[in-house]
């Protein structure tokens, strides 16, 4: 029997977990000599093969079966990117948020307790698109027009990278997205997505008004809405949904992004939904921290000895003396400090966020009895994160945005003004009922965030844990062996790009579009899902000059500690032993001052070497 091995290079990617040209002897022990024949991996003579389509060998390959009895085919691809969701609110990591529907995918797949993000939107989802460190693919601070032209700080995705989509789109894969895209043009079809509904540039939009959002490539079909019925998470879900349809008409196995707006700022939902979680918070942030540990502490998250940090600090200390916030440590204020109107407003804000968080495990829901009744839903990896930690821009009490800035977007761009100024109105009286309804863009203050990443310290745009440290669930009924469990294994954002390559059996490029592309930073997740032994390494956080790097329990950590081409002068760095300190309340530079000095040495060579440095 002559062997195809080329052929077998070219369609590796129809065998479970990427079978090497080079272990066809295990192929041949899944799949039977009739299959091989006809799919025309091999024949019996030495002569040439055409070659078939790639629906055909899927065809094939759905009909064999390894020896456990799973599928060959190459696994459909979910990846739900949720914003500024704290490490503490789903149900099924503490919260008392109701997520029946996520719950449920921990509850029959995999929860991850050391997944890290890249501290904020836009460097988060310039890792998890590029398989890169943000500063690699050129957004290591934020989009747009950088006032430095330092090469990790481009404003937008460079040509020395690619996306997810560009490279499973060369492996045959539907590529689809929906939701919030934010880094930059060029757009997601332009960066290899073949359907995109959304927005495009900003970190926000009106979840009320569907003209913030636009339809790619245009031309294409557009869901229309009643006056009064369209909501974004909603929306969102739904053009996914046409999307899906449209990929298994086509046959072909796909990769869906659904990069929700929920729950970000503004916080808005159904008043019904925020009517029912406001007795939640009145309660307060107090109240629900103790809570929340204490049921962390059961689910195994955190061990029976940790105690529940203090409040954490103000975001913006300028931002609170202007609002009236400020307290004498500056630190977030004790709720029962507070006066009576304002717990009320503060109650309302976060009912407002948690009935967004509900929303979209609702729809959430959708999708997954979707892959059900479609028969996809045992093969298909679905994997849920958030995309940096809870944000507490910038004092307490929140603010509230002027909806008249925001009457006549353009389509597919959301809000992207600075809020650092915005005001902070207390609600009273009919005005409660109203919040979270159209015509009310507000955000819920940095006591709230201290909520939402508990037992965590600090926020987005830090490098502290409670900025970089993310829940991720994982669900994937044929090749998960222990459904229920929890991984410890340390995992970043840059590790989905390595991850679906190896199970789409794609090959990522040396050169793409005539340019160089620099290699993988990520390393695949399968050997965590599948409950392998982690194996060690080193991973750097940096984003506004806040920085850290982790290397096994140990982990550095410094705010403003960067400036230019080196460290600022002056600069203050912690070392704490985060395996048995997650909260970074213990603070042992000055117990192992050489470990801290080794740490810092080996960022600031990792630092050059990723572009974190030049720093702006």
């Amino acid at each position: 029997m002559i062997f195809h091995h080329e052929k077998l290079k070219v369609y590796q990617r129809t065998l479970p977990f990427n079978v090497k040209v080079s272990e066809w002897k295990v192929l041949l022990g899944q799949f039977s000599v009739m299959t091989l024949l006809g799919a025309g991996f091999c024949d019996d003579t030495a002569n040439g093969w055409e070659g078939i389509k790639v629906k055909e060998i899927d065809k094939a390959c759905d009909k064999a079966r390894d020896k456990d009895g799973k599928s060959g085919k190459r696994p459909n691809i979910l990846i739900v990117l949720a914003d500024d969701l704290g490490w503490s609110d789903l149900g099924c990591y503490g919260g008392e948020i109701r997520t029946p529907n996520l719950d449920a995918l921990a509850g029959k797949g995999l929860r991850f307790t050391q997944t890290y993000n890249s501290a904020r939107c836009v460097p988060s989802r310039a890792s998890l698109l590029t398989g890169l460190y943000p500063h690699q693919a050129g957004l290591g601070w934020f989009t747009g027009s950088p006032q430095v032209d330092t090469p990790g700080h481009k404003g937008r995705l460079t040509d020395h990278c690619v996306t997810i989509a560009e490279v499973l789109k060369t492996a045959g894969y539907a590529t689809l997205a929906s939701g919030k895209w934010h880094v930059a043009d060029p757009g997601p079809v332009a960066r290899g997505f073949d359907e995109f509904y959304g927005f495009v540039h900003g970190y926000a939009i009106d979840s009320w008004n569907p003209d913030m959002m636009t339809r790619l490539p245009e031309g294409r079909p557009l869901r229309q809405y009643p006056k009064g019925e369209y909501y974004a998470t909603t929306a969102l879900t739904d053009h996914a949904l046409d999307f899906l349809d449209g990929a298994r008409e086509q046959e072909k196995p796909w990769l869906l992004y659904l990069g929700y707006q929920a729950p970000h700022f503004p916080l808005q939902a159904s008043a019904d939904i925020v009517a029912s979680y406001v007795p939640v918070y009145e309660k307060g942030w107090d109240v629900l921290r103790a809570e929340r540990l204490e049921r962390m502490k059961a689910l195994g998250i955190h061990p029976e000895r940790m105690d529940l940090p203090p409040r954490s600090p103000i975001d913006h200390l300028g931002a609170a003396k202007r609002v009236g916030s400020a307290t004498v440590d500056g630190m977030n204020p004790a709720w029962d400090d507070l006066p009576p109107e304002r717990r009320t407003d503060l109650a309302h804000r976060m009912a407002a966020f948690a009935a967004m968080v509900e929303c979209m495990d609702t729809q959430i829901g959708r999708i997954v009895e979707s892959l059900r009744e479609s028969g996809e839903l045992d093969n298909t990896l679905i994997l849920f994160l958030s995309d940096n930690g809870a944000c507490a821009e910038w004092e307490p009490f929140g603010f509230d945005m002027d909806p008249a800035q925001f009457r006549n977007p353009v389509p597919g761009h959301g809000i992207n003004i600075n809020t650092m100024r915005e005001p902070n109105i207390l609600h009273e009286g009919d005005a409660l009922a109203a919040m979270g309804g159209p015509d009310s863009l507000f955000s819920y203050g940095s006591a709230w965030a201290n909520l939402c990443n508990t037992p965590l310290w600090l926020y987005k745009h830090y490098a502290h844990e409670g900025g970089v440290r993310t829940p991720m669930i994982a669900h994937w009924p044929e090749r998960i062996p222990d459904p229920g469990a929890w991984r410890d294994h340390l995992v970043h954002l840059m590790d989905f790009m390595p991850t679906v390559v190896e199970l789409a059996g794609a090959e990522y490029p040396g050169r793409f579009n005539g340019h160089d592309i620099l290699p993988m930073e990520g390393r695949s997740m399968l050997p965590a899902i599948a409950g392998t032994p982690d194996e060690p390494r080193t991973l750097i956080f940096e984003h506004e000059r806040n920085a850290a790097i982790r290397e096994g329990k140990w982990k550095l950590v410094g705010i403003d500690v960067l400036k230019g081409d080196g460290v600022r002068p002056a600069a203050r760095w912690q070392l704490y032993d985060v395996e048995n300190d997650p909260a970074e309340q213990f603070d042992l530079a000055g117990e192992y001052p050489e470990i801290a000095a080794q740490l810092l040495q080996k960022f600031m060579e990792e630092a050059r070497r990723i572009m974190v440095l030049p720093a702006p």
